[in-house]
């Protein structure tokens, strides 16, 4: 399979008046075609700015794209004149955002919002537009398709706008579905239900997706690979059998250790992560983990460690082995 998105040293700023916001400090990662890549990490660590930098979709300013390439099909990305990026957001590369609520325009129907886009990016004329729209409800779940085209947001449950989000996503049967936490806010039974249906969708259609959550328990049945996200940097990237049976960054040990598991006694404590993530405004020293860290040396708090290799296809960014607790 060929790479279709290739991300290299990506850095985005926030100017504020309170200071610089080092939102994401030079990722790198690459998505093939057909495959899953999970971004997983907690609140405030990047993972959406991150898709919102390689789409052109944050202000600037205040943002500010410091560094870095995205390299889509030969063109990058992130030198892309808006013209032209308009042509691949929603055709080639569609996102699904995790609030439906403010996603969706309150004062159109639905209908009109996803016949738009078929207009936008197909070319279609309005009788094929709506019989589009009609089959894509019906595929993602919702009853009476023909009925709801006339329905307005807030006349849906937030798992049914949610799967309007994602028929409006798969619209123009793009290479790269980008979902930002899509179960966000909904119940379990619901939750459950919308990942079933974005493996089911992309199963029939053969896109690549790039999964964003906080939620490691989703990843297991869904991603190929995975990355795990700290303070602006990927701190660990793996296949996502080696991430849940050897992982060897601090942070994400302590992650999977937080995890309830139906294996473990009822009276198990599950473990916490000390301290609170790093301020953004001061750009780490050091590792950024460090100061939460129960193996951290003196190395950690003077350098920032790359990621290096530590198995087929898996690299962490940490300078201790934490299987023995020296230095690598």
């Amino acid at each position: 399979m060929g790479t279709l998105l290739d991300v290299n040293n990506l850095k985005t700023r926030f100017h504020t008046p309170e200071g610089t916001v080092f939102a994401v400090n030079g990722i790198s990662f690459k998505i093939d075609e057909g495959e899953t890549l999970a971004l997983v990490g907690e609140s405030g660590c990047g993972k959406s700015v991150s898709m919102l930098s390689i789409l052109g979709l944050i202000a600037i300013p205040p943002g500010e794209i410091a560094s870095g390439t995205a390299i889509y099909r030969g063109a990058d990305l992130l030198k892309m004149e808006e013209i032209d990026l308009e042509h691949i957001r929603g055709k080639e590369i569609a996102m699904v955002f995790q609030d439906s609520m403010t996603s969706l325009n309150p004062v159109l129907s639905i209908g009109r919002q996803i016949t738009e886009t078929l207009h936008t990016h197909m070319g279609m004329n309005h009788e094929q537009a709506v019989k589009r729209t009609i089959e894509l409800l019906e595929w993602v779940g919702i009853s009476d398709a023909p009925d709801r085209l006339g329905a307005y947001p807030h006349q849906f449950s937030g798992g049914m706008r949610q799967r309007v989000m994602i028929a409006m996503a798969l619209a123009c049967t793009p290479s790269i579905l980008i979902a930002d936490e899509p179960t966000t806010a909904l119940d379990v039974t619901i939750q459950a239900q919308i990942v079933e249906l974005v493996i089911h969708m992309r199963e029939q259609m053969g896109m690549a997706m790039i999964w964003i959550t906080h939620d490691l328990g989703v990843v297991a049945g869904l991603a190929d690979r995975v990355n795990v996200m700290y303070a602006g940097y990927i701190v660990e990237e793996a296949n996502v059998d080696t991430l849940y049976d050897d992982p060897r960054h601090p942070y994400t040990n302590s992650l999977l250790a937080a995890l309830p598991r139906a294996d473990r006694r009822r009276d198990h404590r599950l473990k916490s992560i000390p301290g609170a993530p790093p301020n953004l405004l001061v750009e780490p020293k050091g590792c950024p983990f460090a100061p939460r860290c129960e193996y951290a040396r003196e190395r950690c708090w003077d350098e920032n460690p790359g990621l290096s290799v530590v198995g087929t296809n898996h690299r962490i960014a940490c300078w201790v082995d934490i299987k023995t607790g020296d230095l690598r």
